[in-house]
């Protein structure tokens, strides 16, 4: 068989697998709905200096806590009205997005290499490697993940690389820990016995023959780590350890707003949304990444 027929099927089995996981994926309508809403949520951080009709960090001194344009004593410029110190409401809750997406990504990928290395090592060699590592992942496990980080954050310093750092450090253990189950599931079966007596070594057994196998759950767990990381650097932001002021970052406008709940209603609610609909998008989407890619739960 020459090298372009087999190039040719690949690329066929590759586009069976696409079209395999399109199928059971759009099955949930409420994942198609996430990744709708998701997309649109990419598309705002991208082009935010586009979308936004102002500068979110601006102050109109004649428009503070202006309500929403609907509302009596609204503006047209200020379609979703201004915070206490002027600032356009809807500029910083479409520039909102980009922190959003930046901490989730950076969260999830510190914490997705670091379990995948370390889980790697666990499942693949056992014995004592396993043990201590899966016991400090325990220790881990055993303090309340937005206490663990509030810790970490208080001893590195508030901020917002500080705070991704230490949920990423918060989330590493779940991953650790599905690497592991799913490395010892697959390096007893027949492809990696076969890839050892080739005479593959030990890097490649691990991370071209074993972990490509193990992808599936990570991709899923990625998907929901990446919600609540938007959630869990919200609420640090609300508590003063995230991201600090004038930043639009969702949770910290939450803070800036306590005070004003009962006069002015939209600085609370509409961050609060924000956050209820990116998170409820991602974990959706996560549904239906978790009914597309295991087979167990696929549907004949």
């Amino acid at each position: 068989m020459s090298d372009t027929t087999i190039k040719l099927s690949d690329a066929a089995i590759r586009r069976q697998m696409l079209a395999d996981f399109w199928f059971y994926f759009r099955q949930n309508r409420g994942a198609v709905v996430g990744m709708w809403v998701f997309i649109g949520l990419v598309i705002l951080a991208i082009f935010a200096q586009v979308i936004a009709p102002h500068d979110p960090t601006q102050q109109y001194r004649d428009a503070l806590l202006a309500p929403p344009f609907w509302q009596e004593g609204g503006r047209p410029e200020f379609l979703l009205g201004t915070d206490a110190v002027g600032r356009d409401m809807l500029s910083r809750l479409i520039y909102g997005a980009q922190y959003s997406l930046f901490i989730g990504i950076v969260v999830v990928a510190i914490a997705l290499i670091g379990g995948i290395f370390v889980g790697l090592l666990a499942g693949f060699f056992g014995g004592w490697v396993d043990t201590v590592i899966m016991r400090v992942m325990d220790v881990i496990l055993a303090f309340p993940s937005l206490l663990l980080a509030l810790v970490l954050v208080a001893v590195l310093g508030p901020g917002l690389t500080n705070a991704m750092i230490a949920i990423a450090v918060v989330y590493q253990p779940h991953f650790a820990r599905l690497t592991r189950a799913a490395v010892m599931g697959e390096k007893e079966r027949e492809y990696v016995t076969a890839a050892r007596v080739a005479g593959a070594g030990t890097m490649r057994l691990m991370f071209k023959t074993i972990l490509p196998n193990c992808l599936a759950p990570l991709i899923v767990q990625a998907t929901l780590s990446f919600s609540s990381a938007v959630l869990d650097s919200a609420a640090l932001g609300f508590l003063g350890m995230g991201a600090q002021p004038p930043s639009s970052e969702w949770g910290t406008m939450l803070a800036e707003a306590r005070e004003f709940i009962l006069r002015a209603w939209w600085v609370v609610t509409l961050p609060g949304l924000a956050i209820l609909i990116s998170v409820l998008a991602i974990n959706l989407m996560g549904d239906g990444l978790r009914d597309a890619l295991d087979p167990k739960l696929k549907r004949s």
